[in-house]
């Protein structure tokens, strides 16, 4: 389906996000226990396993009582450590409150602060509890912890605390790690976003100037065309300024900006100009980020057009290609000059390729060329990933 030049509907930019509090110490480690709820488990069934089958090794046998003590003292002393870990981050956002300071979990959620007294609490009352379940579970009759003159006592408290220091050890390491990789993480989203707002407020004066420069020529020499070219700047600065402080729009809105910028073009060129744009209709709700084509386009004026005097076209294009999404733009003006060094060092191709790398790495790129056919002219050729077009990183 080809898309051509149309009244266009400019939608308002979206509300910005409301600012998200610091989160309180309860939430955190509710957070953290979901979140490492299925690595646990399965870490815990290994630890089980194995203190099973020594204890069956050493006694030589009933390998299934054994592990359903096993189990059973492992259940109670991590569900007692989780259950203490909640508790003393409920009274820490409790006590926060009634001394009148904010909520935080800095330093609680992932510290020993907010581990090792449930750690405790699992080793003292996680055994006694996990025997007698085991006990109505086999019908045995286990000896009384508090009976410390019994080696089977004091083998299965030795094991209990052993094994209980050693999960929550490793379970500790692994928040602590996976909470270092998650600030690490949001670091690295953040230097992107602050990226993408410098590159974003280079392009806005580059383009408004060009455009000015273009209004002062025809000041001069055609006043009434330079008043209405005027009346449609006023329009599309409007429109323009207003797309650019979103993170991404649609693609039809992308393809609406260049209509406006080339309609404005077309009022000092006139017929020298002619426009083509082809956005296939399965396309035109796709997510991209605002004016990405933008530059290609002032540069097809720029470098391609206006030094050719009889002018010519510019045909922007969008393509859906595999897993890939192509958007193309092409002028029919003078070309590249030897080497495309106008081209490839101009601001435009800079700005293009360094929004590019930073949203979405190496998954994305751009290539300026020859058109390569009887028409001549350069061809700009931007491809994405299909997938991050939607989601790109932030």
């Amino acid at each position: 389906m080809t898309h051509r030049n149309t009244h266009k509907v400019h939608t308002p930019p979206a509300d910005p996000p409301e600012p998200q509090g610091e989160g309180t110490a309860l939430a955190t480690v509710w957070l953290r226990l979901r979140q490492h709820a299925v690595r646990k488990i399965g870490f815990m069934a290994v630890l089980c396993v194995s203190i099973g089958l020594l204890l069956a090794a050493i006694d030589g046998g009933r390998l299934a009582v054994k592990l359903v003590y096993s189990f059973a003292i492992g259940l109670f002393c991590v569900s007692i450590t989780d259950a203490g870990r909640l508790a003393l981050a409920w009274l820490s956002d409790r006590t926060r409150r009634a001394r009148g300071l904010p909520a935080s979990a800095a330093g609680f959620a992932a510290g020993w602060a907010g581990v090792l007294p449930g750690v405790l609490l699992g080793m003292v009352l996680g055994p006694p509890a996990g025997i007698t379940l085991a006990d109505w579970l086999t019908g045995n009759r286990s000896p009384s912890l508090l009976q410390f003159d019994s080696g089977a006592t004091r083998f299965t408290l030795a094991i209990s605390v052993i094994a209980t220091l050693a999960s929550m050890f490793v379970l500790s390491t692994m928040e602590r790690l996976a909470s270092a990789r998650a600030l690490a993480e949001a670091a690295q989203r953040q230097a992107a976003e602050h990226q993408l707002r410098l590159l974003q407020s280079q392009l806005e004066p580059h383009m408004l100037f060009n455009t000015l420069a273009n209004l002062r020529v025809l000041i001069t020499l055609d006043p009434p065309r330079a008043q209405a070219m005027l009346d449609r700047l006023i329009a599309f600065l409007r429109a323009t300024l207003q797309a650019s402080r979103t993170d991404q729009h649609a693609l039809h809105v992308e393809f609406e900006r260049l209509a406006d910028y080339l309609a404005l073009m077309a009022v000092r060129m006139g017929p020298r100009l002619s426009v083509m744009f082809d956005l296939p209709e399965a396309l035109r709700t796709l997510p991209v980020p605002p004016l990405l084509l933008q530059s290609l386009v002032e540069n097809c004026i720029h470098h391609g057009l206006e030094p050719k005097v009889e002018g010519g076209r510019v045909e922007v294009r969008a393509q859906a290609v595999g897993d890939t999404l192509r958007l193309t733009v092409r002028d029919t003006g003078v070309g590249l000059p030897e080497a495309g060094a106008v081209r490839e060092g101009s601001f435009g191709i800079t700005q293009v390729r360094e929004r590019l790398a930073t949203l979405y790495g190496a998954r994305a790129g751009i290539t300026i060329t020859a058109a390569g056919d009887a028409e001549g002219g350069t061809l700009a050729v931007l491809t994405l990933p299909m997938a991050m077009a939607m989601n790109p990183t932030s």
